[in-house]
């Protein structure tokens, strides 16, 4: 399953109401750190289907969300579980990095 683009619009239902654990990545078009990850998380994302929901949000276009969640740097990534957030990291990180990461989250 490839990443799913959300919007403040969609974020309830598509993160906090999903089934099983979503891996929300908050990006932008400018942002060097958040292209470099982006490969890393659509090939986790096709390799993880049916245990992981990896989603984008463009930290640009959808304020309310990034504010809810306190963003303070991109890229951000959230793991949310039963509509809550269990871990958060920011920063660019290398794939292997990252997958561990997510494989302690869920």
């Amino acid at each position: 399953m490839a990443t799913v683009a959300v919007t403040d619009e969609t974020f309830e239902a598509e993160v906090k109401n999903a089934e099983g654990p979503v891996l929300v990545d908050i990006w932008a078009e400018w942002c060097g750190p958040c292209r470099q990850i982006a490969p890393a998380l659509e090939e986790i994302s096709e390799e993880m289907a049916g245990k992981l929901k990896v989603v984008k949000l463009d930290a640009d276009s959808n304020p309310n969300s990034v504010m809810s969640m306190g963003v303070r740097g991109i890229p951000a990534l959230f793991i949310f579980k039963d509509g809550e957030i269990v871990s958060n990291r920011t920063g660019a990180a290398p794939k292997a990095a990252l997958q561990s990461w997510i494989d302690e989250s869920i």
